[in-house]
């Protein structure tokens, strides 16, 4: 039986790495999926190639203030109900201490990737879900919302922080009116970026100081999302689940 049967799910960041996993996962669950790329239309073409039915695609930039409004708006126009808000797009821009101009600029865009764009999309479907018996959000937090991130990345973490504090608000006020909300922290992923550090190093090296001897595999952040998208954990509404492999525990 397909958990998600009859659901229409939006997803950003859905057409690289965790987010083409989260695609994956949900569409075999049965899910209805309206993804979002930023600029990259190839790797959403070829998303598209994987799944020709039950998946449409829509280009908006996040970066921009009114980036998220947009998307919404282009989704709902797609659809009539969303069930499920999977914000999972992200940036990793550096703001070093010793550059004001990328330090401003760096702080400026991770606030708005990381934070901003994902708050306005909760107040959007906030609202629809008001008119549609409730609804699921599902934030990508990190491991850095927990233990902040390194020096040349103080703005992510911080970003990251934030998402926690908005999940845990939206689930504690708004969950009268059926709007649950979870936050996902996962530590090392094996994307593009772990890749390339493998590729220099070598597997070994790279996974030594790590418990499970594994850097972790999107599908593992996906099937979470994929299983918190169904519904069947209510009462975990507000929780922020860890997904490190150990690597980060608390």
């Amino acid at each position: 039986m397909h958990s998600l049967s009859g659901k229409t799910v939006l997803v950003t960041g859905a057409t690289k790495g965790i987010g083409s996993e989260i695609v994956n996962a949900l569409h075999a669950e049965g899910a209805q999926v309206i993804g979002h790329y930023g600029r990259d239309s190839q790797s959403a073409e070829q998303l598209l190639a994987r799944f020709p039915e039950r998946l449409q695609l829509i280009q908006s930039d996040l970066a921009q203030a009114d980036g998220a409004e947009q998307l919404w708006q282009q989704a709902l126009r797609l659809t009539d109900t969303i069930d499920v808000l999977v914000n999972n797009a992200g940036i990793y821009v550096a703001t070093p201490l010793d550059d004001l101009e990328a330090w401003d600029s760096g702080w400026q865009l991770n606030l708005q990737v990381n934070l901003k764009a994902p708050a306005d999309l909760c107040r959007l479907a906030i609202e629809h879900f008001a008119f549609h018996e409730g609804g699921i959000i599902i934030n990508m937090a990190s491991r850095s919302s927990h233990r902040g991130d390194g020096p040349e990345h103080l703005a992510y973490g911080a970003a990251k922080g934030g998402l926690l504090a908005l999940t845990k608000g939206i689930a504690r006020g708004y969950g009268y009116q059926n709007v649950l909300a979870y936050a996902l922290a996962p530590g090392w992923v094996r994307t593009a970026m772990a890749e390339e550090h493998i590729a220099s190093v070598g597997e070994a090296a790279a996974t030594a100081d790590l418990p499970l001897r594994e850097i972790t595999p999107p599908g593992d952040v996906a099937a979470m999302i994929a299983f918190l998208a169904s519904g069947r954990c209510r009462h975990a509404t507000g929780s922020t689940i860890d997904i490190t492999g150990a690597d980060y525990v608390r």
